[in-house]
């Protein structure tokens, strides 16, 4: 269970961040992501080594090139639904809170396309008060989502995010693969390793609760 008071504890750790994946370096990346957040298991690892579909999604939409006060991170969700019941909760940018638990509330300007911004307020405790956001991509097709960070008061400046959904059966039964990376300043006085900790922490908790709720509804579907 994910507590905000553990979003500032920051143990000390080593992290690489490289710019220009190829494909062995994004095949590395994506298995390491998916062994260290239990979307795998080791010996699914056959698995992942074939499956090409995946490799090229990490190396087209999740390698995106940092500056040097930058750093990157990718989080991988295992979830046991169909891709499109954790689309239809994913899609929605006019309502994060649906399973992103640190928003309190939001509001939109647009029809919910590619351009519209929304405002987010996160819940008390946090080391933040509000955020503006704009929204990038949103391919339903290939069902990918992406949003930039514009404005507002918290530390996470110029944080850029993107999300892609994977068909992948659990045993038998209809499955996804949810990846998420970003790209964000380092805020004075962090490093960034205490950046994507803080960042990852976040976003971990979020795709839990997607896969919690996303398992829930196609069960009583």
């Amino acid at each position: 269970m994910c507590q905000p008071h553990q979003l500032w504890i920051f143990p000390d750790f080593g992290r690489g961040f490289q710019d220009g994946d190829g494909e062995s370096e994004s095949r590395r990346r994506l298995q390491k992501a998916m062994v260290a957040e239990g979307a795998i298991g080791e010996e699914e690892d056959q698995y992942l080594q074939h499956n090409h579909h995946l490799h090229e999604a990490v190396g087209r939409y999740h390698s995106m090139r940092v500056t040097g006060n930058q750093c990157r991170s990718m989080v991988v969700q295992r979830v046991g639904a169909p891709v499109g019941a954790v689309w239809s909760m994913v899609r929605r940018f006019d309502c994060p809170q649906r399973y992103k638990r640190f928003i309190h509330h939001c509001s939109m300007q647009g029809d919910g396309n590619v351009g519209s911004t929304r405002h987010v307020r996160v819940i008390s405790g946090l080391p933040a008060a509000n955020s503006t956001e704009r929204l990038e991509i949103l391919d339903e097709h290939r069902h990918i989502i992406s949003f930039r960070v514009v404005d507002g008061d918290h530390r996470l400046r110029n944080y850029r995010s993107i999300t892609t959904l994977h068909d992948c059966p659990v045993n038998g039964r209809p499955g996804t693969i949810v990846i998420e990376s970003y790209v964000v300043d380092v805020p004075n006085g962090n490093n960034r390793e205490e950046t994507c900790l803080f960042a990852d922490t976040i976003v971990r908790c979020n795709l839990q609760s997607l896969a919690r709720m996303s398992e829930h509804r196609a069960s009583t579907i």
